[in-house]
């Protein structure tokens, strides 16, 4: 009974090891194709582009994992199915469910390692990936003079290059504006040139040959700032331009700790707890501030032994002027958008901090659903992998493939279901999990009971059966 559960964890953690870094790798080129435009051409050292494609990579981890699980538990048992293995054990009096304990066995380990690495790890891993994404995003192009552009990379200046050199570092036609308060009193030509940077990239220094600069100065009673031209002709000159801008800088990570990925479980469930109370003081203050504008319409019974209140037919309506009637009515009103704006103020509050709570406990129960989907697709790839009896990365792959894209797209309305509030946050989560467990038991018992399920030849033996009696008759 050992060697054949030693046969069947050998037979698996090859091709889980495979599969994972390959879907690792297909979702490691998405974020590339996806960024490449933000990374290129800004001057990032090696160790930048590498640390942001590891953080990438450990995010997504929750979905390779689960997709990895289902390919390689089909590719194992097709497998053994293709080479009559599962024949032989089930000949040796073993049945389909006894032989699955040790994979049970690795696969809930597996999930235990998902909830230790979605609860611990993944937030940390999200934090840093998206600080750094966004700083790369944000940073300036280090493509500082594209040729034949007039670029405004540095502040207070418009360069235009006509023409570079084969080695990039000599210029020809050279142009620069320089504004002052706003305006571009200063420009200056140049014939040809070189650029280089100073040592540790502080500086870009243009060294300019043959040519001349103009610069319009004010007059000597400094009205007209254009009042005077001057003119200067050089031989060789030297310009430098702080290079300052062009390095990474990074955005603190504390003002992305509030995101709801970069949360655990526990501050989740806190934030929940907080928010909540909000609402619920939200509440409270709102009608407390509310009770004083109804006044006038709802009088306290015992008030009624205090003052003597004059019944409505009894009023002197002829006391009651015009203006006063306007007047009242006034009040009235502006009793009435005083309250109207209290309450949508707090129905709005409310409505924002609803909305995030829904999503914080959308973020909650991701924690739970990505250990238990590897259990799901588990109980759904091996009876597949049993019943159509091939392995390798051809069918099994199609099949894998269409069970998780069903499970991903099923959890995605869920998820949208529950950010809109039109699903409760645990069913919405929980749904595709619910719906493929059933599909999980009913392959189990098909393959338990040598289920001809996927099997294409007991088809085309149906379909030619069909197909005599029709011609027969």
């Amino acid at each position: 009974m050992k060697k054949i559960h030693l046969l069947i964890l050998k037979s698996f953690i090859r091709p889980f090891i495979v599969t994972f870094f390959i879907v690792m790798f297909v979702l490691l080129m998405l974020f590339l194709f996806k960024y490449i435009d933000d990374m290129i051409g800004k001057g990032f050292a090696w160790y930048v582009i590498l640390e942001l494609m590891m953080y990438s990579s450990a995010t997504n981890v929750a979905m390779a994992l689960p997709l990895s699980v289902l390919l390689s538990t089909i590719m194992t048992y097709g497998s053994l199915g293709e080479n009559y293995e599962l024949v032989a054990i089930k000949a040796a009096g073993i049945s389909l469910t006894r032989a699955m304990y040790p994979m049970i066995i690795i696969v809930s380990i597996l999930s235990v390692a998902a909830f230790v690495f979605s609860d611990y790890m993944l937030p940390v891993a999200n934090l840093k990936y998206f600080s750094l994404l966004y700083d790369v995003r944000q940073q300036r192009s280090a493509t500082l003079l594209p040729q034949g552009v007039f670029s405004n990379s540095f502040p207070g200046y418009t360069i235009r290059v006509e023409k570079k050199g084969a080695d990039g570092q000599a210029l020809y036609g050279i142009i620069i504006y320089q504004k002052v308060n706003g305006d571009n009193n200063t420009v200056l030509f140049a014939k040809e040139g070189r650029m280089y940077r100073t040592p540790g990239d502080k500086f870009l220094v243009l060294k300019l040959k043959d040519g001349v600069r103009y610069e319009e100065q004010p007059g000597e009673n400094g009205y007209n700032s254009r009042q005077r031209l001057v003119r200067f002709r050089f031989k060789d000159m030297e310009q430098r331009f702080d290079l300052s801008a062009f390095k990474l800088s990074r955005t603190p990570q504390g003002e992305f700790a509030n995101n709801f990925q970069m949360m655990d479980i526990k501050q989740l469930r806190d934030y929940k707890k907080a928010t909540q109370h909000s609402i619920d003081s939200s509440v409270q203050v709102g009608f407390r501030s509310i009770t004083p504008y109804i006044r006038y319409f709802a009088v306290p019974k015992k008030s009624a032994k205090i003052k003597n209140y004059l019944p409505l037919n009894k009023i002197d309506t002829g006391k009651v002027t015009l203006n006063m009637q306007v007047m009242a009515v006034s009040n009235a009103m502006g009793e009435v958008r005083n309250i109207q704006n209290v309450i949508r103020d707090n129905a709005q509050r409310n409505k924002d901090n609803a909305q995030s709570i829904r999503k914080s406990l959308v973020e909650y129960y991701k924690k739970y659903t990505l250990s238990v989907v590897c259990l799901v697709l588990f109980l759904i790839g091996a009876p597949l992998g049993a019943i159509i009896r091939r392995g390798g990365l051809g069918l099994p792959v199609v099949i894998s493939v269409a069970f998780f894209l069903i499970y991903y797209i099923i959890s995605t309305i869920g998820e949208k279901s529950v950010k809109e509030g039109s699903t409760s946050p645990i069913l919405g989560m929980w749904i595709a999990i619910i719906i493929l467990t059933p599909i999980g038991f009913f392959l189990s018992y098909k393959a338990a009971t040598d289920s001809s399920l996927f099997d294409a030849d007991a088809y085309k033996r149906m379909i030619n059966k069909i197909f005599k009696r029709k011609t027969t008759g």
